[in-house]
């Protein structure tokens, strides 16, 4: 077994889209926190040398003026979005900060150097601290799936999903799928966040990150028969075991927040995830630049369950 180096560095929160076009979209946090940054390639080893476009600049003051974390970018109904949650300052208020969902749309063939139109929030009907938006489609139902805290429950945040009949608002109440309740779940803070879709082998899986962003990120797993209502809190099984945590014997911490793409096969599932190479922290994780972008290629057991490995190993 090989060891995995990052392909990109000091890029947290990675999302990596192919597109009918053939190309690779990247997005992901800057270390500086203060835009949305887009570039592509044709194979995904080709994304660390591809010119970053800045598709959006925070401005100095306003709701959305600090703090631009996890920025995805999906194409829906025609258009391209991008989902990214956003802060009006740095400043902590409950022991959390006051990000808010916000969506861009460019109607342009390529992204990169289309127009982008900032739509504004992207209002939950819960005004509360909200994180790490994502989209899917099934059996032609959009869906909004996302990171977001409840007053009524402990934690920074749990996962919830609800329809969509446009890319930039929801159409049904949000559903709760999971909270922060295992021991894995709850070092250093009380987290379920960073959501992601997989369709595979007549299933629908989430992957999802947990704890704090150190060492202790760990990854789990929702899976639902895809014949079943998705919105049916129910219907979805949780994984009582992480997916995926640090790998102390190589050297990789944290790994987490991840996303799901194809290899050039059109058919070999892609993990991307970011992880560190180090424990020692000084200070707010959040602050440390060095959460790297790792892609691996997923495996599979005899149930058809996805095996995510070790965070340092291609297998």
């Amino acid at each position: 077994m090989l060891k995995l180096s990052p392909i990109i560095e000091q890029r947290a929160d990675p999302f990596i889209y192919k597109h009918t076009d053939g190309y690779y979209y990247f997005t992901a946090s800057v270390p500086e926190y203060d835009r949305i940054e887009l570039r592509r390639a044709k194979r995904i080893d080709e994304l660390n040398e591809a010119e970053p476009v800045d598709i959006w600049h925070k401005p100095d003051t306003g709701p959305y003026s600090d703090l631009v974390w996890a920025p995805e970018i999906h194409f829906n109904q025609g258009a391209w979005y991008v989902y990214v949650a956003i802060a009006p300052s740095r400043e902590i208020k409950d022991n959390l900060f006051q990000h808010r969902m916000y969506v861009l749309r460019c109607k342009d063939a390529n992204p990169l150097t289309g127009t982008w139109e900032f739509l504004g929030q992207l209002d939950t009907g819960i005004d509360t601290f909200c994180l790490d938006a994502t989209t899917f489609e099934h059996k032609g139902q959009l869906y909004y799936l996302w990171a977001q805290k409840d007053n009524a429950i402990e934690g920074n945040s749990n996962l919830y999903i609800a329809k969509m009949d446009t890319p930039d608002k929801i159409s049904s109440a949000p559903v709760m799928l999971t909270k922060p309740e295992f021991d894995w779940e709850i070092k250093g803070f009380w987290v379920n966040e960073g959501p992601s879709v997989l369709k595979r082998n007549g299933k629908i899986f989430i992957s999802y990150s947990a704890s704090a962003t150190d060492e202790n990120y760990s990854m789990g797993l929702l899976t639902i028969d895809d014949d079943l209502d998705l919105l049916e809190p129910a219907n979805w099984h949780k994984s009582k075991e992480p997916v995926m945590t640090s790998c102390y014997e190589h050297g990789v911490y944290g790994a987490g927040h991840n996303s799901f793409t194809v290899a050039e096969d059109d058919d070999t599932v892609i993990l991307v995830y970011h992880a560190r190479t180090y424990t020692e922290i000084e200070g707010d994780p959040l602050w440390d630049p060095n959460r790297h972008t790792y892609v691996k290629a997923l495996r599979w057991d005899d149930n058809g369950l996805p095996v995510f490995g070790k965070p340092s190993l291609q297998e």
